[in-house]
């Protein structure tokens, strides 16, 4: 862990603190200038070495900020939190202490089937089905999220969990009690990773991985590596934006597959 003594406070106008950040550049560290700015995220994990410890396949703990939790893939964990509740009550103790300890958001969005078409009830008469389908495991996620402390449960009808977790999940920058410190997440959808497009380290993972980061315990995981690209010049008339983005994943496809 990195050492309070490069904790470093931002002033708020007028007086006051805003709050304290670890500030990297106060380790007086020249490694630190030769790291991609995606592993500077997880400098707190003794990892300054990346250079040469990361072709080594080095493990390391990581304890993402939050989790985000697709329904399918996400039940079972609040599944699980709930036995424990139930557990803990045949014990004779409070269930109520059975939490997540970094905030989880499941979104509900992988239930939904297209059974009306080209009408201008389309919408609402697929909802309507929607809930009657799923009617016993919507309430069981709403109970979950009036149940547990962290959790916050994003309702059918929402949008696609990729698209939440980039549009109004996504914290940037943590502020807990004063400390500030980066957003990173693990998630069981495996477009979690798009959240990196805004600085956001992100992985997609299994549910046991899961269920270790909601109970606050570190996940083990390979020291990543890095893939840069330099882009120079200007797009010819008639190219778009996601032109760019399929060759670049065609790209990098090809080198993985290479490798």
């Amino acid at each position: 862990m990195l050492s309070r003594e490069i904790l470093t406070s931002i002033p708020k106008p007028g007086g006051g603190e805003f709050g304290k950040y670890y500030s990297l550049p106060a380790l007086n560290d020249p490694r630190i200038d030769k790291l991609p700015y995606s592993v500077r995220i997880l400098l707190e994990l003794a990892i300054i070495d990346w250079e040469n410890t990361s072709p080594k396949q080095v493990e390391i703990p990581f304890k993402p900020a939050r989790v985000l939790l697709q329904d399918f893939t996400g039940v079972p964990a609040v599944v699980d939190l709930a036995c424990m509740r139930d557990a803990m009550n045949k014990l004779g103790s409070d269930s109520s202490k059975i939490n997540p300890l970094v905030p989880v958001d499941p979104v509900v969005d992988h239930s939904v089937q297209v059974d009306v078409a080209r009408s201008e009830n389309a919408v609402k008469a697929n909802m309507d089905l929607e809930f009657q389908r799923n009617k016993e495991r919507f309430a069981f996620l709403k109970w979950g999220f009036t149940a547990f402390h962290n959790m916050l449960v994003v309702p059918p009808g929402s949008g696609i969990v990729h698209q939440v977790n980039l549009e109004y999940l996504d914290r940037v920058v943590f502020n807990t009690d004063g400390l500030l410190y980066a957003d990173s997440v693990v998630g069981t959808d495996s477009h979690t990773t798009m959240i990196d497009g805004l600085g956001v380290a992100g992985w997609g993972v299994g549910g046991i991985e899961v269920e270790v980061a909601m109970l606050g315990q570190p996940m083990s995981m390979v020291l990543p590596g890095v893939v840069g690209f330099k882009l120079t010049g200007k797009f010819l008339d008639g190219v778009t934006t996601t032109d760019l983005v399929l060759t670049v994943t065609q790209m990098l496809r090809y080198y993985l597959n290479y490798l």
